[in-house]
């Protein structure tokens, strides 16, 4: 029987730590608002992910690892389009183009980059496949957890504390009334100037999320240093402004959420 459950319950570094800690192997299916993402794990390592139709394949991935450049991904892909991601890479090592090493270490790259992206889903619904390996046509990686288990909790450690100041992403944002305060002459990112040009009380911070592409945290993140540099204020979308101090989400109690992760961990060894 498939294990099912809600972020809501567990947030998916949770997850992580737990199927890390139980040695599975087989398939955990997250269905965001969105999107539907895949992680293959073998013996509680990952070999294999991907978000939504992501059709990635090892040259594109060596690309952005810098092992390649692009105009050898061009021939290479013109040359091998119709070949498996595991020929390229035997390909690869036999005309010394790189070694195995070098292989493996894009592949964790690019695993490592989907794993962060992860980090951030706080909405869907999970099912742990068990069983289920990488794609035939796949390089399965073995890419250890510890490191990104510590990154990730201190990413969702990061994400609550947002969340108690921005509460909710379906409000608005409006320009604060400061006279003789020329934005032109702010310091700001360029994420920052991105959310700057769509401030608008009609544009809710979801929908600016969108248009920048920006995920929840990094969202999140660039619209509390605005509030904090006093350039902007959170207003409900047509309304009042919304106090930003004093706001803390109900937690689980403390006993009653270390109940759930135990029976959840139970579960994943019992599958």
């Amino acid at each position: 029987m498939a294990l099912k459950g809600n972020l809501r319950e567990f947030s998916f570094i949770q997850l992580l730590n737990l199927i890390n800690l139980a040695k599975k192997t087989g398939a955990l299916y997250v269905e965001g608002p969105s999107e539907i993402s895949k992680v293959i794990f073998r013996e509680g390592k990952i070999a294999y992910a991907v978000i939504g139709q992501d059709t990635s394949n090892l040259l594109q991935i060596l690309v952005n690892a810098s092992l390649i450049n692009p105009t050898q991904e061009a021939l290479l892909q013109e040359r091998y389009k119709n070949s498996s991601d595991k020929e390229k890479g035997i390909y690869l090592i036999n005309s010394g183009y790189l070694n195995q090493e070098q292989i493996f270490s894009g592949i964790e790259v690019y695993l490592t980059e989907i794993i962060r992206q992860l980090f951030t889903w706080s909405e869907g619904f999970f099912r742990f496949e068990t069983g289920e390996l990488t794609p035939d046509e796949k390089i399965p990686a073995r890419l250890n957890l510890e490191n990104l288990i510590i990154e990730g909790a201190r990413k969702l450690h990061e994400m609550e504390e947002l969340r108690e100041e921005i509460p909710s992403l379906e409000m608005a944002l409006k320009f604060t009334d400061r006279p003789g305060m020329n934005i032109r002459n702010v310091n700001l990112s360029v994420e920052e100037w991105r959310v700057v040009s769509y401030v608008n009380p009609k544009n809710t911070i979801q929908q600016i999320a969108r248009a920048t592409k920006l995920n929840d945290l990094e969202i999140r993140k660039v619209v509390y240093a605005l509030l904090q540099a006093g350039l902007v204020e959170l207003i409900r979308p047509g309304g009042a402004p919304i106090a930003l101090s004093g706001r803390r989400l109900a937690t689980k109690d403390p006993a009653e959420q270390k109940s759930l992760v135990n029976r959840l961990i139970d579960r994943i060894r019992s599958i």
